[in-house]
């Protein structure tokens, strides 16, 4: 799968470096989408794992398994990308979502979750997500996600399509 916005992450890069270096050669560099995995069941991180595998544009720079250790780390690491659980132990995803804008307000977040509740997806962006993704889709529709969120664009899960969100 071509993914668009790693090839404009590309383009912006290759225009600064010739602007830089405007009679040096631009050498080719690679570019990852730097990610953050948050959730309380270590089978499921596992299966995005193994997921993120096929892209070699994402790159998995932490996981966390509640709310409280997601906002440490997204304020650690500033991932690009925040894969974020709802129902966190300590700290659940939707308050965990409004803590991270305020540490690391760069950081996408995506909202993964099993939860089908329109009035929760709405509140989960609301709280500062830029995309909600049921777990049932995520084998047809993950990539997809990351690259809307990834492009500012609002991701809501097929799951979803019948609901004003």
């Amino acid at each position: 799968m071509g993914c668009f916005y790693v090839q404009q992450f590309v383009q912006r890069t290759q225009s600064v470096d010739l602007a830089l270096n405007s009679e040096e050669e631009v050498i080719s560099k690679e570019f990852f989408v730097r990610v953050l995995v948050v959730d309380d069941f270590a089978a499921w991180r596992h299966c995005v794992l193994e997921k993120f595998k096929e892209n070699r544009s994402l790159q998995v720079i932490g996981v966390a398994a509640d709310g409280l250790e997601a906002v440490l780390k997204a304020e650690e690491l500033q991932p690009d990308l925040i894969l974020l659980g709802i129902g966190l132990p300590k700290l659940d995803g939707i308050q965990a979502a409004r803590q991270i804008r305020k540490v690391a307000p760069e950081s996408k977040i995506l909202f993964l979750t099993q939860e089908l509740d329109p009035d929760v997806a709405q509140a989960a962006l609301s709280a500062g997500g830029h995309g909600y993704l049921i777990k049932s889709d995520a084998h047809s529709e993950l990539f997809a996600a990351v690259e809307a969120v990834m492009l500012g664009k609002r991701f809501v899960s097929r799951g979803l399509a019948d609901h004003a969100i």
